[in-house]
């Protein structure tokens, strides 16, 4: 009997401990920042707008002289209901009433509005503000320059979040990006296009720090260096290029959304700390993350470019870019030109930036 009470207890203890690690292990946080002093920030611990801070007139006017052919390209992609989204991420535009307005007076003008249901910030081509991207910590869910998401938070009636208060994308946006910008073409360097959507910590889908000096070596301009825009061209994006896409059947697109959200070339973790180094203020790129996944150069972390680069030191990123009239016209460097919508609170931003060169 005590052979068997004992037996009983032990299955018990047992049980209590396998149960109380499932929570143990759902807690798993990310000190990283705290233990690296990556805040406050050096532009202090009430700055709200990150890496841009950098940018300088001599800067600007060193960019603009980048502008040797007055030619221009916009690189923002389509937004629309059936392009590649991320998860839940959807885009709904309805035009209410047809028209929306009108007549009126004796010209008899009617007018038309457009409703649009999304995460505005985060589909498409998308901007990453302070609000977007933080990390689980010890001491709660903490953004950029430390700050932590409740003690952001705007909140409204019933405590209903509003908006992200401190974090929100309208203080990057005021002040806005002109810079050079530098791309990178992987597929040109690799012998590949597309780059491969990695599966492994040594796929050539993932671009190193040792790949970005090279491919800028490579393509004989100085290297990056402050205040710099720095864009990957990786072919994933041409899954659901502006030319190619609304020539397509549903089926050919769903077929090609399934492969474009399946995983994606992109930064590994060293090319990212060494851009960081550089004193860039800018990541973009022809992908949906710009960061390689589902694997890394390291197993087990997620996107950590995003969470390194934007929640540690304030340098932020753009997704989901058309490159394709830069790389087609073998341009290396270029003035670029972009701003956030301000829209109080939001995560980030939708756009259409524009390269001249």
């Amino acid at each position: 009997m005590r052979k068997a009470l004992h037996c009983a207890a032990a299955a018990v203890v047992g049980a209590t401990m396998a149960m109380t690690a499932i929570p143990a292990a759902a807690q798993m946080v990310n000190d990283e920042g705290f233990e690296k002093n990556w805040w406050p920030s050096e532009w202090g611990p009430d700055d709200k707008v990150g890496a841009p801070n950098r940018t300088t007139p001599d800067m600007v006017l060193k960019a603009i002289k980048l502008v040797k052919q007055g030619k221009t390209a916009t690189l923002g992609k389509l937004y629309s209901h059936d392009v590649p989204m991320f998860g839940p991420r959807s885009w709904r535009l309805q035009i209410p009433g047809t028209p929306t307005g009108g007549p009126f007076g004796k010209n008899q003008l009617v007018y038309h509005d457009e409703f649009i249901e999304t995460e505005i910030g985060q589909v498409s081509t998308q901007f990453d503000g302070p609000g977007h991207i933080g990390m689980r910590t010890s001491k709660g869910d903490i953004y950029y320059n430390g700050v932590n998401r409740e003690d952001a938070y705007e909140r409204g009636a019933g405590g209903r979040v509003m908006g992200m208060g401190r974090l929100g994308v309208e203080f990057v946006a005021e002040k806005g990006f002109v810079c050079r910008g530098v791309v990178l073409d992987a597929t040109k360097y690799r012998g590949m296009d597309p780059l491969p959507i990695p599966t492994t910590t040594d796929s050539p889908g993932i671009v190193t720090a040792d790949d970005v000096k090279a491919m800028v070596e490579a393509a004989g301009i100085d290297p990056i260096g402050e205040g710099d825009c720095v864009f990957l061209h990786t072919g994933h994006g041409d899954l659901w290029s502006n030319a190619v896409w609304p020539t397509l059947s549903p089926e050919e697109k769903a077929k090609r959304r399934a492969e474009f959200t399946s995983g994606e070339p992109g930064f590994g973790i060293s090319a990212c700390e060494y851009m960081a180094e550089q004193k860039i203020i800018l990541t973009g790129g022809d992908t949906s993350a710009n960061d390689a996944q589902p694997m890394g150069e390291q197993e087990g972390y997620a996107v950590p470019c995003h969470s390194f680069m934007q929640a540690g030191h304030g340098i932020w990123n753009i997704e989901n870019l058309d490159l394709n009239p830069l790389v087609d016209a073998g341009v290396s460097e270029f003035l670029f030109v972009w701003a956030p919508l301000k829209m109080v609170g939001a995560t980030g931003s939708p756009g259409n930036p524009v390269a001249l060169w």
